[in-house]
């Protein structure tokens, strides 16, 4: 039997957010399995838009729309992207420019955007908006976007650039997803999408708190709402593993030594940052 999404639901829906969840973890499926999975699950009619290492699911029912982006090829693995959540982190909040800088021209003067993120979404921009546009003239339908990881942010940052396209976003669901952005872009999304951004995070996973160029402030900063999965025990808490990490270091700053030790525990922590682990705590919650 498959899962319904209820539109009509108000704030943070946990059912709707094992919906969204199940769409993440199908969003790594290839598409031959994926487009079946999306129908029999979802009842969704699925198809996967991929361009280089960027991969969203459009599904689409009679009523709504869903977006799906993939975080990665591999779901076990955040390889390859140290440099874009730890290393070069402060390097790449920037003011967005070409065709993303004139949608995100509205965020304000003082936004800062992460460049990679934003470079991932316009690998795929072209042909996402086309069909976006394609299934909007055949009949408009509530959009809602969702994520796991990395394809969180570019739900985040996709779901901001549809707005600007005249393309009415009904609400964002993430998980595990890092920050977009620095504190006037958070708070140009929370103007601009009130209610409609759930951010699901599981307390043990770092990942959410990153990017960051220091252990003890930060440049970037979240979107609202988050909705915090609390781990059993204080031990593991990804809090608490920063600010072990803060007191190796007397400014806080990353030095390689430091960004090498927080991705090993990162990585060996990875466990409760993968989908599986997010759909498992979120359906207990049903």
């Amino acid at each position: 039997m498959s899962l319904t999404l209820n539109l009509a639901a108000t704030g943070r829906d946990y059912s709707n957010a094992r919906y969204f969840a199940t769409a993440c973890d199908l969003a790594y499926l290839p598409e031959a399995a994926g487009r079946e999975k999306y129908q029999s699950e979802l009842g969704l009619a699925a198809k996967l838009i991929s361009v280089d290492n960027t991969q969203v699911y459009v599904g689409s029912s009679d009523s709504a729309i869903v977006l799906a982006f993939r975080g990665s090829e591999s779901p076990s693995s955040l390889d390859g992207f140290k440099d874009w959540l730890l290393t070069n982190a402060k390097n790449f909040l920037v003011i967005p420019d070409g065709r993303a800088g004139t949608d995100f021209v509205a965020a304000g003067v003082g936004a800062r955007f992460h460049r990679g993120f934003l470079e991932a979404l316009e690998e795929i921009w072209a042909p996402l908006l086309a069909e976006l546009k394609s299934l909007h003239t055949q009949k408009r339908r509530p959009v809602c976007v969702t994520g796991h990881s990395l394809g969180g942010a570019l739900a985040l940052v996709a779901a901001w650039r549809l707005q600007r396209q005249f393309i009415p976003i009904h609400v964002v669901y993430t998980f595990g997803a890092p920050m977009i952005g620095n504190e006037a872009a958070s708070a140009a999304y929370a103007k601009t999408f009130p209610n409609k951004v759930f951010r699901f995070v599981d307390e043990r996973d770092m990942v959410p708190l990153l990017p960051t160029v220091s252990l003890f402030s930060n440049e970037y900063n979240h979107c609202q709402m988050e909705v915090m999965l609390k781990a059993a025990a204080a031990s593991g808490v990804a809090a608490g593993v920063m600010q072990e990490l803060a007191q190796k270091t007397q400014d806080g700053l990353l030095n390689a030594t430091i960004v090498d030790e927080c991705w090993g525990r990162l990585r060996s922590g990875v466990d409760c940052h993968l989908m599986n682990n997010y759909l498992a705590r979120i359906g207990e919650l049903c």
